[in-house]
């Protein structure tokens, strides 16, 4: 059975080339083996990241995800962990689905934040 990869990646700033860089992440990582998992990608097509209500919507369809643990695992991509990233790395710690770094860049900022735990 293949493995379902949640991508945890920041959204909120250039949301354009955010979403071009997560799509580009799902492209190279998907195989028979592996299939990412970006529910919010889709919010992102129809809900205004710009405006609060709408934002929030779009964050709560990623963040529902993760009590149902719809996810074998979440990587962490992109060139930061963002304040949202943030909020996912504790949900997953919450609900012990394993966290690994796609970009080896955010290896020291993951490991920065779990020492404060």
């Amino acid at each position: 059975m293949p493995k379902l990869v949640y991508i945890c990646h920041p959204i909120k700033g250039d949301v354009e080339k955010n979403i071009k860089d997560i799509l580009r992440t799902c492209k190279k990582i998907h195989t028979s083996r592996i299939i990412p998992y970006a529910p919010y990608l889709v919010a992102c097509q129809y809900l205004k990241d710009h405006i609060t209500r709408e934002r929030q919507l779009g964050i709560q369809a990623g963040i529902e995800a993760f009590p149902r643990k719809a996810m074998d695992e979440v990587w962490l991509a992109g060139d930061k962990i963002s304040q949202g990233m943030k909020e996912e790395i504790k949900l997953a710690l919450k609900y012990q689905i394993p966290i690994k770094c796609y970009n080896k860049k955010l290896q020291k900022e993951l490991k920065k934040i779990l020492k404060k735990r």
